[in-house]
């Protein structure tokens, strides 16, 4: 197992961080899986991993260049490291212990994947570290308090950690100086047959309930619905086809969230997360429309402002975590 690191350019720079240099690192479990990382928003750039066939593609999607990342119109968060909150929030607003909170409006009147300087547009510090079974890196973060609107100096870390048994672990976890809010995700759009549209995948979700959104990906009141009867209904794996998706859906128990496989070229992916939820995204709004899919294991949308959430709230002295594995494989032919 190896990880090495070289330059990936410098940033342009913004009203909220200067010009810096990005790192990117990569990550070899030496058994045909490799993982690259820039530190430019804690960024999943490629994750290599063979198909029946022994040929290894990069099964996510990318930018070529650095300037591609950092080109801000239509952005789709190409594998990025999302937060301080990574889902919406309604009007950017919510309220902490009495005191209203107003956050940064960026996606027309509501808040979204952290701000327009949120934690993907800014420069990380990274690290490599090894133990007897992983190689990984360790990327840190600090937002001083009123940082986008949020309350507390915020410190963060994302590690991404590559095993020998051939899983990706994405450990995010943060501390914060006074209460605030905080959830944290990684955005990578998945295609387990690269060069081709993500119709033909199968997909698999530990999940019988729906967010039903109103606007902007805002909730409507009342629970989650129920999927049975509907075209989201995943709870046996099966073909994707033309089906557009961007829904949230919450998942039923921590024993596994989703599983992703291709017949065509073998691969799959078992997701298995420490977040009470996945938003799904096929890509269909995108530059390369269906090209991935997005599976987002987060908090559920809105959380700050619904108590009949699970909480997102993080006070002095504790400290949030959440892990995100997926574990890759090869199938033999017809065994999806």
């Amino acid at each position: 197992m190896r990880i090495s690191k070289r330059p990936a350019g410098t940033t342009a720079g913004h009203a909220r961080q200067a010009a810096r240099p990005v790192d990117a690192f990569e990550l070899d479990n030496g058994h045909g899986l490799s993982v690259e990382v820039w530190t430019y928003g804690a960024t999943l750039v490629s994750v290599r991993v063979p198909d029946r066939t022994g040929r290894r593609d990069n099964i996510v999607l990318r930018h070529a260049t650095l300037a591609g990342y950092e080109a801000r119109k239509g952005s789709p968060y190409l594998g990025s490291t999302l937060g301080r909150f990574s889902r919406s929030v309604d009007r950017g607003s919510f309220s902490l212990d009495g005191t209203e909170h107003q956050l940064d409006p960026n996606d027309r009147g509501h808040h979204m994947h952290g701000g327009t300087f949120g934690f993907d547009r800014l420069v990380w510090d990274g690290d490599a570290a090894h133990d007897a079974g992983s190689v990984a890196v360790r990327l840190r973060l600090r937002s001083p308090d009123g940082d986008q609107g949020y309350p507390g100096d915020l410190s963060a870390e994302t590690v991404y950690r590559l095993s020998a048994d051939g899983a990706l672990s994405f450990e995010h976890r943060a501390t914060s100086s006074s209460p605030t809010i905080v959830d944290l995700t990684n955005h990578a759009y998945w295609n387990l047959h690269p060069g081709h549209r993500i119709d033909g995948h199968h997909l698999a979700l530990n999940s019988g309930r729906i967010i039903h959104y109103s606007e902007r990906m805002v909730p409507v009141p009342g629970p989650p619905g129920d999927v049975t009867g509907t075209p989201y209904d995943f709870r046996r794996s099966h073909h994707l086809g033309p089906l557009p998706v961007d829904r949230f859906f919450v998942l039923d128990d921590p024993t596994w969230a989703a599983q992703l496989s291709d017949p065509v070229s073998g691969r799959r992916m078992r997701v298995v997360t420490e977040a009470p939820g996945l938003g799904i995204y096929t890509a269909d709004r995108h530059g390369q429309p269906r090209g991935g899919i997005c599976l987002q294991a987060s908090a559920l949308p809105n959380a700050p402002n619904r108590p009949d959430f699970p909480s997102v709230r993080l006070d002095p002295g504790q400290t949030w975590t959440s892990r995100t594995t997926h574990h890759f494989a090869v199938s033999n032919e017809g065994d999806q």
